[in-house]
């Protein structure tokens, strides 16, 4: 929570007037999986950013419209690209994220085997 001008604790999150428990659930699991795009490694339920609230607002009215989860995420990645999503889809042009700490470890044990080799001749 942040401290407003007047002094009183703001919460991040405007209280918004759900339907059910339901609907403020997987409104908490959306904001909480959607990553704010302005924000360095925030999601938007963490966000204070005007453009993470508008977003917000907008997941709450598409909510509110009776759209799916699914529907929900597709909208953002094609609005925001899969960078607003916190586990991006696995393909050709995600594969680096996946596979990438895979690699680096691989390449570190190489390099770790080497440098042991390397000691042990030089014994």
């Amino acid at each position: 929570m942040q401290r407003g001008q007047m002094g009183s604790m703001v919460s991040p999150i405007e209280p918004l007037p759900f339907r059910s428990d339901l609907e403020r659930q997987r409104f908490k699991a959306l904001t909480g999986e959607l990553r704010c795009t302005v924000c360095q490694n925030e999601s938007l339920s963490e966000s204070t950013a005007p453009l993470a609230r508008d977003i917000r607002m907008e997941v709450f009215s598409m909510l509110q419209e009776g759209r799916s989860d699914f529907e929900i995420r597709n909208f953002m990645v094609d609005r925001y690209g899969d960078f607003v999503l916190y586990r991006p889809p696995l393909a050709s042009h995600t594969i680096l994220l996946w596979g990438g700490p895979l690699l680096l470890l691989i390449g570190g044990l190489i390099g770790a085997l080497f440098v042991i080799k390397k000691r042990r001749q030089a014994l």
